[in-house]
């Protein structure tokens, strides 16, 4: 249990340090592209905007799982200083590997916390959605 609540709270440092685009991202507007899911996704949740960023993930329950763990300790454990980091920091992205037609693997870093981590999106429908669950697998293979 301590092992997945660090792994979880890495990650939140990871995915809360990626981004630099506008403070109104994801509002009013849909992700056009892969890569561009991606990035909303991660700066809603750098931003602390987790609701928002809710609805850029694959609704299942491991994945709202994942976010809730994110929300909480965003909320209840991160010191202002950190806040205003990953509010601040930008995305790095350091490889996309489209896997198939639907299916994509982002790995980035973020200019506060400088640690490389994935995401999966994937095209469900007509829209691109976030996997959280790739990013907790043992060996960070496609599921």
């Amino acid at each position: 249990m301590k092992s997945t609540l660090l792994t979880g709270f890495l990650f939140l440092q990871f995915f809360c340090s990626c981004s630099n685009s506008q403070d109104n991202a994801g509002e009013g507007s849909w992700a056009e592209s892969d890569v561009d899911a991606a990035r909303t996704f991660i700066r809603l949740a750098l931003d602390g905007k987790y609701d928002k960023a809710r609805k850029y993930m694959i609704q299942d329950s491991v994945n709202n799982q994942y976010l809730d763990l994110f929300e909480r300790n965003y909320q209840l454990r991160m010191d202002p200083e950190d806040k205003r980091g990953y509010h601040e920091s930008s995305i790095n992205i350091h490889d996309i590997r489209q896997l198939d037609d639907s299916t994509t693997v982002v790995n980035y870093s973020n200019s506060f916390k400088k640690l490389n981590d994935s995401l999966k999106v994937v095209r469900v429908s007509d829209q691109w959605l976030i996997d959280l669950k790739y990013s907790f697998s043992p060996t960070n293979t496609v599921q």
